[in-house]
């Protein structure tokens, strides 16, 4: 008898022992720190859930995982999205995660983005709604009217920075988080007041900053850079900005604008067009509008960059003293690609 009830109590013992062990001993199968996991819009189905978790190795045993999603009720309550797994993560934790919606943040990281395309294929990258859907929205100006801008002017709405939101989250709620921190912005540090006192509005500056920060990484030079398109743009001059010219013809690996480059029929094109181009050509860096916002006052017509390399440029507020430069430029590249080819 007495025998009887020691392997009763083994047995009880052995079964309360593995059962915490399945339900309370980490449950994953990857060597990784963390690990994401994506349940699709439409994916309810407990085997299907089941299956997933499985193949993904964020659990080691589907009949483990169904028995408990059983008991705590899951099936029919788990909410399309992406979840973040730890690998020291439990059965118990990770059902409960998915019971009470507990999904991981995506981080959406922006910085230069040149164009609407550019943008439909990070947001896609990123979020449950592909990008041919999110494209359609871009270029849909009935879309965009609730925000104010138009498939021109959609970037004017992006300061680029990290911001934070689930997979799950609609097109519509990102472009209006956007918009809000784009608010926010010009209306601090008197930005808005400052466009104004330009004669610009926000869109403007905006567009003319994508093209100050196309044309050089040089903060010291960003302001300067401004100054001249602002006084050829005063003067009714053409701004003759060659990254409109690569924007136009969305070929941005050039390195020089040729002659026959300048002829492309596009309104972005600065060397055909008076005035800024219909919308942004790069998301520029908000240190960058603000170089554009507190541009010195100069006389400066043209600037090229200077011979040395250093990324900076030479200003000049005439045609004679530009051509100077210009040529010492001209010739220390060819000097260099000369000494470059010998080289080879």
């Amino acid at each position: 008898m007495k025998k009887t009830t020691l392997l009763i109590l083994l047995l009880i013992t052995v079964f309360f022992a593995a059962t915490a062990y399945i339900f309370f001993a980490p449950a994953t199968a990857f060597i990784e720190k963390s690990k994401s996991v994506v349940i699709p819009q439409g994916m309810n189905d407990k085997e299907d859930i089941a299956k997933l978790f499985v193949q993904k190795e964020i659990v080691k045993n589907g009949w483990a995982f169904k028995l408990l999603g059983d008991g705590l009720h899951i099936w029919g309550r788990i909410k399309p999205g992406k979840f973040l797994i730890k690998r020291s993560d439990n059965l118990l934790t990770i059902v409960r995660m998915l019971r009470n919606n507990h999904q991981s943040e995506v981080k959406l990281i922006i910085n230069k983005v040149r164009t609407n395309e550019d943008l439909a294929r990070l947001i896609g990258k990123n979020f449950s709604t592909d990008s041919a859907t999110v494209m359609q929205f871009l270029t849909n100006n009935d879309s965009l009217k609730p925000f104010g801008v138009d498939s021109n002017t959609v970037c004017t709405i992006i300061i680029p920075n990290t911001y934070s939101f689930y997979w799950i989250t609609p097109l519509s709620k990102i472009l209006a988080k956007l918009q809000s921190t784009s608010d926010d912005f010009w209306n601090t540090d008197g930005r808005s007041q400052k466009a104004a006192t330009m004669g610009f509005t926000p869109k403007q500056v905006y567009t003319l900053a994508s093209i100050v920060e196309e044309e050089t990484n040089m903060l010291g030079d960003k302001g300067k850079i401004a100054s001249v398109y602002l006084n050829r743009y005063h003067k009714g001059m053409n701004l003759g900005a060659d990254p409109t010219v690569k924007f136009a013809l969305k070929d941005f690996s050039l390195k020089r604008i040729l002659f026959q480059h300048l002829t492309v029929q596009s309104p972005y094109n600065t060397y055909r067009n008076k005035g800024l181009p219909p919308g942004p050509i790069c998301t520029p860096s908000a240190a960058t509008i603000d170089e554009v916002l507190n541009a010195p006052t100069t006389d400066y017509l043209f600037f090229v960059a200077k011979p040395d390399f250093s990324g900076y440029s030479n200003f000049s507020s005439n045609f004679a003293e530009h051509s100077k430069y210009a040529k010492q430029y001209q010739q220390a590249l060819n000097d260099y690609l000369l000494k470059k080819q010998a080289q080879e």
